[in-house]
């Protein structure tokens, strides 16, 4: 009797433990399967993305008026001239190392602006000397179309009043300026007819590369879900 009623008092601990187990075995292939559509998401804007960068480059006028993320890196060509007093410096990195893009406003043919991130220039580069380097005549540019930064980083945010930025905030830096550019977006380029003179800034590094780990995240979350099944059977035989 005393045995009997032991076993009895002793079920419910292993009871517990089962349905803890599935439980976590649901949540855990909820998750398998949360990371299996983030991958078919990542890989359809990988795909779209290659696409953009591939096709032939078209004009501002083909933008549509609202929101731009889905069009990201999309290839575009502008044509106008560059209005040198609204070049803006603004501090990055790239494969060269630390040190400033250089985001000039060109005015199209057509009156529109939009601000050109012309290219890299390493640390200690004064504004006042890129402004000067700015092309006086008619340029063509073509490049990808970037969207706007607004804000900073998330290690700095973006100085205004003190000249000091840190990411590409168009609108800000636009307003500062006193340019009436697209707030939207910026054209990272990637030719520029003429081709600038020196060897700055250098442009066409613009870094395309999205990371895609969610295969390996969807079966990290699959193999802990089949190891809490086996555990859930393991404990339920022994409890049996």
């Amino acid at each position: 009797m005393t045995g009997a009623a032991g076993t009895g008092m002793a079920r419910p601990a292993p009871f517990r433990l089962v349905s803890l187990l599935i439980l976590l075995t649901l949540l855990f292939g909820a998750l398998g399967v949360w990371q299996v559509h983030r991958l078919a998401w990542k890989e359809a804007l990988i795909a779209r993305v290659e696409r953009m960068i591939a096709a032939a480059p078209t004009g501002l006028e083909t933008l549509p008026d609202g929101p731009l993320d889905g069009i990201a890196y999309r290839r575009l060509r502008v044509s106008g001239t560059y209005l040198p007093e609204g070049t803006a410096l603004v501090t990055g990195t790239s494969t060269l190392g630390s040190g400033y893009w250089v985001l000039v406003p060109l005015r199209e043919n057509g009156g529109r602006i939009v601000y050109v991130n012309r290219g890299f220039v390493p640390a200690g580069t004064r504004l006042a000397g890129q402004r000067k380097a700015v092309p006086a005549g008619p340029v063509t540019v073509v490049g990808l179309l970037r969207v706007s930064e607004p804000a900073g980083t998330w290690l700095r945010d973006n100085v205004p009043t003190q000249d000091r930025w840190y990411s590409r905030d168009v609108a800000a830096i636009a307003a500062r300026r006193l340019i009436l550019a697209d707030p939207r977006l910026f054209v990272d380029a990637q030719v520029e007819t003429p081709s600038p003179a020196g060897a700055s800034p250098v442009a066409g590094l613009t870094v395309v590369q999205f990371p895609n780990s969610h295969l390996a995240y969807a079966l990290t979350w699959f193999a802990l879900a089949v190891m809490c099944v086996g555990g859930a059977i393991v404990v339920w035989r022994k409890a049996g």
